[in-house]
């Protein structure tokens, strides 16, 4: 099953880098299209105005006093353009009264403080561009003002400013796709790193879970090693399951041919003796099998424990554990008793610190013999709580204490079990920062086992037991 994909890192990556670019563009698009339409109006402006001046240039006063104009129609000439443009013109004396030109166009004063102004207007339906100029022509007695204004539609003034606004689009679009082309290809090479990864993924066999090295960049290196954490976790739980079904496997396989031996031989038993001694051997194979599977399943604990723990007393847990085992050591001839410190405390799992410690006693209960002496202490010594399980049984010969420590291997002498008490005692103090030790007791004989933890101070409130 494909993983949950919401949406693309790369074509997010384009939104991100290019919305923003878009937006530019459209602000500088908007800016441009004022300027385009200010200076098509400041260029078509100074040919109205030349316009405008040159006919007043012939206003005159005629010999009644009335105004005369003798329109320069090269001043008109001037404003035609290949785009059709219509041009409109009006003379008005002192105020009030009209000269000539078109009766219709809109009369209006120049503003205050301006020799020409220029103004937008709507002559005859059509959008126009008049120029305003006021001035006064002599008659050598008097001065008659008069008003000139020239109009011409728009129609140039557009077409300049869409022509000024469609090369800076073109210009904009360009850059817009040379940056959408640039950013493409830096967002390519920037997910490569992930590309290459994901290949070298996909190449690996099902089983091949080593850290992945191949370079990534800064930014996901922190998730590379959440994967490569990950993985060392799954390889772990992997390996601690091949190990538990295959010890499982092959230690189980012992108890049950002899339990399905010893049940066939009670179904063929002719006396009622004989089938209650099949099953009586049965039912010790099922306790062999019960013991063996529970040291199995505490071996995956182990392997799969972190090795976190919390302060514990150690002396009340030994304490508690020694009482538990009494009637067993008394069923098998040992005397077994506590010597303890109050206040030894480790950060350690209290539930297999137990199991530690209940597989050295059972050791001892089990291999010193009747009529040995077993003895579990708890002290503190050079900065260390240290647990001990001591018993003067026949001990483990020196050349042998080595392998004692192994999985699935037993002393030369050794009668029954299957070799994982030791083990499994020195697993669990390795994962709490523990060092077992095995040597001879004090009288050169038997065997003293001590497990060395790191000490923890005796006011840390969060002691457990």
């Amino acid at each position: 099953m494909s993983a949950r994909t919401t949406y693309s890192l790369r074509r997010r990556l384009l939104v991100l880098l290019l919305a923003p670019l878009l937006l530019v563009a459209a602000l500088a698009l908007l800016d441009t299209y004022r300027e385009a339409s200010a200076t098509a109006n400041t260029v078509s402006d100074r040919v109205l105005a030349g316009s405008a001046l040159a006919i007043a240039e012939r206003v005159v006063v005629a010999e009644d006093g009335s105004l005369e104009v003798d329109i320069p129609y090269v001043a008109l000439e001037m404003l035609t353009s290949s785009a059709q443009d219509r041009v409109f013109y009006r003379i008005d004396g002192p105020p009030g009264t009209f000269v000539t030109g078109y009766e219709s166009l809109p009369s209006v004063g120049k503003r205050a403080g301006e020799d020409m102004s220029f103004f937008d207007d709507r002559f005859r339906g059509e959008p126009i561009r008049l120029a305003v100029l006021e001035r006064s022509a002599s008659s050598g007695l008097q001065a008659i003002p008069f008003r000139v204004i020239v109009a011409e539609t728009t129609i140039a003034r557009t077409q300049l400013t869409n022509a000024l606004l469609l090369r800076s689009a073109i210009r904009l679009g360009i850059m817009l796709l040379a940056a959408a082309a640039i950013v493409w290809i830096a967002v390519s090479a920037s997910l490569a790193p992930l590309y290459r990864m994901r290949a070298a993924i996909s190449r690996r066999s099902p089983d091949d879970l080593s850290p992945i090295e191949e370079p990534v960049p800064r930014e996901v290196g922190s998730l590379v090693d959440t994967m490569n954490t990950f993985m060392r976790r799954l390889d772990s739980a992997l390996q601690s399951l091949k190990h538990f079904t295959g010890n499982a496997s092959h230690q189980l396989r012992t108890p049950l041919s002899i339990i399905r031996t010893q049940l066939a031989l009670a179904e063929r038993a002719k006396t009622l003796d004989g089938a209650l001694a099949a099953t009586k051997v049965a039912d010790a194979s099922v306790a062999d099998a019960e013991r063996i599977l529970a040291q199995l399943l505490l071996l995956a604990r182990i392997d799969s424990d972190r090795g976190v723990g919390e302060p514990v007393e150690l002396s009340a847990l030994a304490r508690d554990i020694t009482a538990d085992r009494v009637p067993k050591a008394r069923a098998a001839g040992v005397d077994l008793g506590f010597e303890g410190e109050d206040c030894v405390k480790a950060r350690v799992d209290g539930l297999l610190v137990r199991e530690m410690l209940g597989n050295l006693i059972d050791n001892a209960i089990e291999y010193a013999g009747t009529g040995a002496e077993a003895t579990v202490r708890v002290y503190a010594a050079d900065g260390a709580a240290i647990l001990e399980v001591e018993d003067t049984g026949p001990g483990i010969p020196e050349p042998q204490r080595h392998g004692a420590r192994h999985r699935f291997q037993r002393g030369a002498e050794t009668k029954g079990g299957m070799g994982l008490g030791l083990a499994i005692v020195e697993e669990i103090a390795t994962l709490f920062s523990g060092t077992l030790t095995l040597a001879e007791g004090p009288s050169g004989q038997g065997l003293k086992a001590q497990i060395r933890f790191p000490k923890v101070a005796a006011t840390d409130p969060t002691t457990t037991l």
